[in-house]
């Protein structure tokens, strides 16, 4: 009974609606105050259809694939066959192009057939008003919604053109399986692009928005398969299509060929992800607010950031970024293959020294994406790694001191602080290079105090260490001694002030952001920064290539070209660090235990150098 009135009511109204939007010229201005109240509630200026974005590596291979909400790639009406065109007006709405966004006859005959069901079993939507029904309202089979589908209709049939309308129609629709849009069921169900498609396959696509989960090719491929014969056969009736080439098109045989999202590694496209939010935080700046927010305003601020970068999913951006997909396959093997305790978790990050972008990134082993990442978020003690940074660097620079000059090695005690060497050894007057590659802890803690603490992490503080504070400044850092300490990007990022004589600039994957179009969104503008002189790099450079070739790092030795760099040991073997560079790339390695736990029974080993030779050996 309550069908029976809704449609009684329906009926009722639908002439009352007809004759305001057809009302003669005597009616022009309240057809004019009809429109103005349309335009007022139902405030339709552009349509944007959600589409995918894209990552892509250095070279240019996509590697990730984000569906933020949706897997749809826009296709344009001119890039749309005239074929498919006719299959879908054909099926679904025969007076498209002479109807005003509704069909009154359609759907008289669709309420006399649920009047006599006493249910909704017909629709009678045009193309206007599933396109409608798709962008700005439910699936929710209702008189209410119904009526709403028929004002959107007419309103979008007021603002945009037919072609316009069947264009975004062809892209809204649902093809089941995650795909929107027929390009994008083109390349999920052929992996080919539309325009390559043959008749038969564009109507095998063609059937299954009608009822997509009826129609899952996937699921019920003979029910797709039946329901495209029925398309050929209506366009053959309607003299579209010759009755020889609708034979044809029927007997061509469809073979699926499923094509996979396209999420490549893991490791580097998390870190691009979040780097995507630091940028956009910066250039928007939500970074300067939070900077000065209270908790409350930081959780508002943080949210509406969420939604920016949602937006911009949606709208479809392309990520380019500067992997290097042999170098970081390179770090995720060497992981696996050198660490094969159950416990024992490692990360890397390679660094291309001239353009400062980051190459590679290894989370882990067995890196799943969005687990976490130990490159970028692990914060360990750094151990000696830290000493080039904050100790000799800043001391050569200050005093100009040459290699062989000779420092106190021996035990030093202050304020209660007492450093011991390795082994608890004990060594007199060193040469500078001989207690940096052989990492004497007494001389790292004496130089430091010698400069004065707050020179030291002064040049420190432009690296942007993000965890160091005001608690670290004491002369335990010297050794690495920190509260939080660093992350392994963090610390290869600063590592590469070595290469660029003394000139320093974060390190980042993205290169640009794009829309589909290409045009340039976001781009980072990171300035260089001097540090240190080159005359300081180049002796840390001979200190490091020492340490390589009799000290510490012997075992990360390379047959040709340039390698340097510095191990770091934490209290109780706990972490195992090596940052180095070559000419070309900055790297660094750390190994430890995600609980924090001894590691002495495989410090023989030295997998963390033997890491960082996999990964720059060529």
């Amino acid at each position: 009974m309550r069908t029976w009135t809704g449609s009684f009511i329906i009926l009722l109204l639908l002439p009352i609606f007809v004759i305001l939007v057809f009302a003669t010229s005597s009616e022009i201005q309240k057809v004019q105050g009809f429109h103005e109240v349309l335009d007022e509630n139902l405030q339709i200026k552009e349509v944007h259809l959600p589409q995918t974005s894209y990552i892509k590596a250095g070279n240019g291979q996509v590697i990730s694939e984000i569906h933020q909400p949706v897997n749809r790639v826009y296709l344009s009406s001119d890039n749309i066959s005239a074929f498919l065109k006719d299959l879908f007006i054909t099926a679904e709405d025969r007076h498209f192009y002479d109807h005003a966004g509704f069909d009154i006859a359609a759907i008289g005959r669709a309420l006399a057939i649920n009047i006599q069901s006493d249910d909704i079993e017909q629709g009678a939507s045009t193309i206007t008003q599933q396109l409608a029904r798709n962008v700005f309202l439910n699936h929710e089979q209702s008189y209410n919604r119904k009526l709403s589908e028929i004002l959107y209709a007419y309103e979008l049939e007021r603002k945009f053109s037919k072609k316009e309308i069947l264009e975004l129609y062809i892209n809204a629709i649902y093809f089941q399986n995650g795909a929107y849009g027929i390009e994008a069921a083109s390349r999920l169900y052929f992996q080919k692009r539309t325009e390559e498609l043959s008749k038969s396959q564009l109507a095998f696509l063609a059937a299954i928005p009608n009822n997509p989960s009826f129609y899952d090719p996937v699921k019920h491929f003979g029910r797709t398969k039946k329901r495209q014969e029925r398309l050929i056969d209506q366009l053959k009736e309607e003299k579209l299509l010759s009755k020889e080439n609708a034979e044809t098109i029927k007997s061509e045989s469809i073979s699926l060929q499923m094509k996979q999202r396209i999420d490549l590694y893991p490791d580097y496209v998390t870190y691009v992800e979040a780097e995507l939010r630091e940028l956009i935080s910066k250039k928007e700046g939500y970074h300067k607010k939070l900077s000065f927010a209270d908790d409350q305003k930081k959780a508002e601020l943080n949210a509406q950031l969420d939604e920016r970068i949602a937006s911009l999913m949606g709208q479809g951006i392309i990520i380019e970024t500067a992997l290097n997909p042999a170098l970081q396959e390179k770090a995720k093997s060497s992981l696996e293959k050198r660490l094969p305790y159950k416990d024992v978790e490692g990360a890397a990050a390679v660094i291309d020294n001239a353009s400062h972008e980051i190459a590679a990134i290894a989370g882990g082993k067995n890196y799943k994406k969005y687990d976490f990442n130990r490159a970028f978020q692990a914060y360990r003690q750094p151990g000696s790694a830290i000493k080039p940074l904050l100790v000799y660097a800043p001391y050569i620079e200050r005093t100009n001191a040459s290699l062989q000059d000779q420092v106190d090695a021996g035990t030093f005690c202050k304020d209660g602080y007492c450093p011991q060497n390795y082994g608890g050894a004990r060594y007199g007057m060193v040469s500078l290079e001989r207690a940096f590659i052989h990492s004497y802890n007494t001389t790292a803690v004496r130089l430091l105090d010698s400069i004065g603490i707050e020179i030291g992490f002064k040049d420190l503080s432009q690296f942007g260490f993000k965890m160091v504070t005001k608690k670290d400044h004491v002369l335990s850092a010297a050794v690495g001694g920190f509260s939080y300490g660093m992350t392994p990007l963090e610390l290869t990022s600063a590592y590469s002030v070595f290469a660029n004589e003394g000139y320093y600039r974060p390190a980042r994957t993205i290169r640009k952001v794009t829309n589909l179009e290409g045009e340039l969104l976001y781009s980072w503008d990171d300035p260089f920064v001097q540090i240190w002189s080159s005359k300081t790099t180049n002796k840390l450079r001979q200190l490091m290539a020492k340490t390589v070739q009799s000290g510490t790092a012997r075992k990360a030795s390379l047959p040709n070209g340039y390698a340097g760099g510095k191990t770091g040991t934490t209290n109780g073997y706990k972490d195992y660090w090596f940052i180095g560079l070559t000419g070309q790339y900055t790297a660094g390695v750390w190994v430890g235990k995600d609980n924090p736990g001894t590691l002495a029974s495989i410090q023989s080993q030295a997998p963390q150098l033997l890491i960082w030779q996999d990964i720059m050996s060529e």
